[in-house]
Parts: structure tokens; sequence; C-alpha cells
């Protein structure tokens, strides 16, 4: 069996632009937030990380998420996720009507107290009381593995860190683990032996993987990760994102790339392409710049007859 044979039928596709996307971002107006969600949800897209429930004064361009989460209520065929990293985040993640909670832990300790002011390991120390408070209100945690891979103060992380963190939540009753490449620095080759020792611990709950494309190297890596099975990917529309608290962690991989090399690899990711473009388009105009994605600057290929005509056209009559 080949490569492209092994490829799973279908994956999910998480779109993070509201949070991960704006979190480095200077405040936007929550009503420009919500234009974005409208064109988020018009590609199809059936999860959402809406935002984050952190401190507004560590993370102030999230500092609406209350007014953010109370208009989801819209969609609710859309499974709607928030980013934790604390008790009190879970608190008001509850209360705002958000039950599908990602508790980001860092796998490196300087990374965690840059992060979220403590240590890795008293972060994890919050993970079964963060599953008991989520469960008990109907809801799931997926545990987040910041710096994965690397960390831009510490250098490279050590698999077995990793594997530590993830047995440790799996016991405390974690729903799911997303490994995440905060700094863009992975490689396919050093990605999927992390990816696969993984699922080797996890029984059968879900791995997914949050992919940086710093270095671009955020498509071969979403390829590689599917290689081995992974179903579950994060992405940001025109590329919009990054970590506050890790120097050089700039953009996500685009939704619009991953789209356009899952569907053109014979993976269905139930998103319609010009939609996400659309979407892209639309936060380009609400952060004000330029945004990363190749395919939004270029657009996805359609055929012209010589000279710019475009198919279809009437010029010859």
């Amino acid at each position: 069996m080949t490569f492209w044979e092994s490829l799973p039928p279908a994956v999910s596709i998480r779109e993070v632009g509201l949070r991960d996307g704006l979190q480095i971002e200077a405040p936007v107006p929550t009503s420009d937030k919500l234009r974005m969600l409208e064109a988020i949800v018009a590609t199809g897209v059936q999860r959402v990380e809406l935002t984050s429930f952190v401190s507004p004064r560590a993370v102030p361009s999230l500092a609406d998420a209350e007014a953010v989460a109370a208009e989801v209520h819209r969609w609710p065929d859309v499974q709607w996720s928030a980013l934790v990293a604390g008790l009190g985040g879970v608190r008001r993640a509850l209360a705002a009507g958000v039950h599908d909670l990602e508790l980001v832990v860092s796998a490196s300790d300087t990374h965690s107290r840059a992060n979220v002011g403590r240590g890795t390991d008293e972060s994890m120390d919050l993970v079964p009381t963060v599953v008991e408070t989520t469960h008990a209100a109907g809801g799931r945690v997926e545990l987040m593995l910041a710096i994965a891979w690397d960390c831009p103060f510490e250098g490279p992380t050590q698999p077995a860190t990793v594997l530590d963190l993830v047995r440790r939540g799996v016991a405390a009753g974690v729903d799911a683990v997303c490994l995440a490449d905060t700094v863009g620095t992975v490689t396919p080759g050093r990605l999927v032996p992390l990816v696969q020792a993984v699922q080797d611990e996890v029984n059968g709950l879900d791995v997914g993987v949050h992919l940086h494309d710093t270095r671009g190297m955020g498509a071969a890596n979403a390829l590689a990760a599917v290689g081995t099975g992974v179903t579950s990917l994060d992405s940001s529309v025109g590329g919009l994102g990054g970590c506050p608290f890790a120097p050089g962690a700039s953009g996500n991989v685009a939704t619009e790339e991953l789209v356009y090399l899952l569907e053109g690899s014979g993976v269905a990711t139930g998103l319609d392409l010009d939609a996400v473009l659309a979407a892209a388009a639309v936060a380009q105009d609400v952060v004000g710049h330029e945004l990363t994605s190749s395919l939004l600057r270029a657009g996805r290929p359609r055929p012209q007859l010589p000279g710019g005509q475009k198919r279809g056209g009437d010029a010859a009559e």
C-alpha cells in the first residue's frame, strides 16, 4: 500500500482563527470578530475554537470572550470550543456556555511560566480538577500540549517528557490530546515518531495536531500527521496567529491551504474552499494587514484562455 492509499478518507478541521489567530493582534472590535465568525461558519466547518478565557491583562485581544460566546447560539450545529489555562478560565467558559475546553499545558517549564505563570507540574496538578469540573457540567477536556517538539527557551523537548504528560492526562480522564508545534520548528521526520508514540499511549483517545507554519513546514507536517492516522487538525484562515509568549512563534497553517492540500490528496474536509478563501479575506480586512497565506494571495487555479480571457467568455461572438 502506498502512502496515498493509506490516508484516511476524511479529516476534521478545527478553525482557530478567532482565538490563536487574533491573540497576537491588536484588539479588534467584537463586531468585527462576529463578521469573521459569520464568514468562518459559512465555510461548512463543524469545529471552531471561539476564544480563550484567560486574563484580559495578559491577552487583551481576547478580553471580550463572554461577549463573543454569547452569539454562538445562532449556529447550534457547530461544535464550539475555548482555550483555558486554569480553573478560573474553566469556570468562566462554562458560565458562558462553552463546554468543550482545551486545557493548555506546556511541555517546557520555562515556557509554561512565561505562558501561564506557573510550572508544568503545577499545571498538570490542575488537570484532575479541571476534568471533574468540566465533566460535571456535561463538557469535555482536551489536553493541549504546547511546545511538544521545541521550546524557544530550552531547545528540543524530550519525547519522554511529552509521553509522561500524556500518561498523566489520560490517567486524569482527559477526553482527547493535541500536540502543538507552538514555534513552528518541527519537520515530518521528527513529527511522525512522537505522534505515533502518543497514539500508542492514549487508549484509543483522539490525538490531534496544532501546527504553525513559521518555517514553511506546516503543510508538510499536516500531511505527515494525517499519514499516521491523525484526523483532527487545527488551522487558521489566512494563516493568522502565533503565541505571544514564545519568541518567533508566527502564524498557523492556513485553513485554505490545508483544505487545498487534503482535498487534492483525496482526503475530504467538508469545507468549501471558495468560502474559506472568502473568510480569509474577511480576516485580512479585520486585522488590517496582509496575511501570509500563499493561496490567499494567488487564489485557486482557474483555467484561462490565452490573453487572460477566462473560459466560458463570449469574446468570440
